[in-house]
């Protein structure tokens, strides 16, 4: 069993051999490092990727440089829009962003069809990745639509939080406030009255949740 192999077995674990065969045959197998951008808005959509290892944050672009969070994507996923994209010669509607060095497989989208035939695994884990996608999005719809701006930080740091699996979010608040679309001075003022009431503690760049 050859490297590649072994940790597409490992990481998508429902794949059947055949698929798993085919995706080694016909994809390549990258690397990129944190802060490069691999996706932009308005640029055709060409291929789709798995991801390996790592992580990639999807998200929209205002006219004004300001951004909204969609989802991020992690070992084992691949990104719904791309996949959505696999029919058309569609330009992106989004940017996606390296937050940790991920090693990723890209596929082209002219096998999606095929695959969606003749690979049941392969059907699976789309549909899988369209409804959990779906459902993310509506959260964040929801969370925008329904909450205070405190309730929306709050959100936003668990959210990061599950995304690393880990309980210190190395952000800055003028990112945190670009991605809420708000100022840093409210991102500010509202953590320091969740530092008051014991949810998290503050530290330069990095915020520790306690929650």
């Amino acid at each position: 069993m050859s490297e590649e192999t072994f940790i597409l077995k490992n990481t998508f674990p429902n794949f059947s051999n055949e698929l798993i065969q085919e995706i080694e045959t016909n994809s390549s197998f990258q690397s990129f490092k944190a802060g490069d951008v691999i996706m932009r808005t308005g640029q055709y959509i060409k291929s789709t990727i798995l991801i390996l290892k790592g992580q990639l944050k999807i998200y929209r672009e205002g006219e004004d440089g300001e951004e909204f969070l969609m989802y991020y994507l992690q070992a084992g996923q691949a990104c719904a829009i791309s996949l959505i994209c696999s029919t058309k010669d569609q330009k992106s509607q989004i940017t996606a962003k390296v937050v940790e060095d991920v090693e990723a497989v890209t596929i082209s989208l002219a096998l999606m069809d095929k695959w969606m035939m003749n690979h049941r695994s392969w059907y699976e884990f789309v549909i899988y990745t369209y409804r959990t996608r779906f459902e993310e999005v509506l959260e964040v719809i929801d969370n925008i639509a329904f909450r205070a701006m405190d309730e929306r930080l709050e959100f936003y740091l668990k959210r990061h939080a599950k995304a690393c699996g880990c309980k210190e979010i190395n952000l800055s608040h003028q990112e945190i406030a670009l991605e809420l679309n708000t100022s840093r001075e409210v991102v500010s003022r509202l953590l320091k009255k969740m530092e008051q009431r014991g949810l998290v503690h503050l530290h330069r760049n990095q915020i520790e949740l306690k929650i």
